[in-house]
């Protein structure tokens, strides 16, 4: 992979949750090229030794590691396989998240006719509540366990936390409530957590990705002729560059906020990486 700078991380640790997927997938990697010893955790061992692998064959150093974010005994496995293998985390960054048909909307906004309506339609009335626990637990929940788990190895290290937050939560997108209300979680605990680290020397920040292709929204943006699908057409129009993102277009945001160098007096930011986004209004 390709950087937009070099940051030098060598004999740090760092520990990616979700790192088998597109965007901590590119994070891991950008990071064990400035010299970081990585560490991919998923629940998907084969897509975290995939990128493990990738990594080796560039020549850094990586392991891919099981992990359940929601649990915290798998947490405590993946650490102990982690201080053992590579050394205690100085880098965590909380990737893991995601979100489920069972906590969306079918349509974007509820017209009464809905109700009474023998289409398959799936209306607010109709949301699973084990689907909206699922999603916020995935995404709030699965940033405060790995948290708990690493943050011990990490006092008085000058470590970094990086969360990942949304433009769900700067403004909420219709049809995935759930999703959005998570993500707004985790801006709060962002700021939350900053202030709390802030005597032990963890800096505590956020990076909200704007709009990009990923494994898990692909089918919604593209369809399967390759041709954009009416809400990646919305997406792109409130979009002031007018287009998505790719991955290596958070990277040089990543390795400003995990370098202490470059950002050591930045902590309980959300950073929006999201071609403009978040700035305009539609009008």
């Amino acid at each position: 992979m390709k950087i937009p700078f070099n940051i030098d991380l060598k004999n740090k640790v760092v520990v990616v949750t979700g790192g088998g997927g597109v965007l901590c997938g590119a994070f891991a990697k950008a990071l064990a090229e400035c010299g970081a010893k990585v560490a991919i955790l998923d629940l998907r061992k084969e897509m975290a030794d995939k990128v493990a692998a990738e990594i080796v064959e560039a020549g850094g150093t990586a392991i891919g590691v099981e992990a359940n974010v929601l649990e915290p005994e798998s947490l405590a496995m993946a650490r102990a396989t982690v201080n053992t293998e590579l050394g205690e985390c100085d880098i965590l960054i909380n990737g893991a998240g995601g979100n489920h048909p069972k906590g969306t909307t079918t349509k974007e906004y509820l017209f009464k006719e809905d109700l009474t309506s023998n289409e398959d339609i799936t209306t607010f009335f109709d949301l699973d509540p084990k689907g909206i626990e699922f999603v916020f637990n995935l995404n709030f929940i699965g940033t405060l366990l790995p948290t708990q788990a690493f943050a011990k190895d990490m006092i008085d290290k000058g470590a970094v936390i990086i969360n990942i937050s949304s433009m769900n939560a700067f403004t909420p997108l219709t049809k995935i409530p759930a999703y959005s209300g998570a993500k707004a979680a985790i801006s709060n605990f962002t700021q939350w957590l900053a202030v709390h680290m802030s005597k032990v020397n963890i800096r505590v920040n956020a990076i909200a990705p704007g709009f990009f292709i990923t494994d898990q929204n692909r089918g919604m943006l593209i369809q399967p002729d390759g041709s954009f699908s009416e809400r990646a057409q919305k997406i792109i129009s409130q979009t002031p560059m007018g287009r998505f993102g790719e991955d290596s277009e958070l990277i040089g945001t990543l390795l400003w906020l995990v370098s202490n160098d470059a950002s050591g007096f930045v902590n309980g930011t959300v950073i929006p990486v999201d071609g403009g986004f978040s700035a305009y209004s539609g009008v």
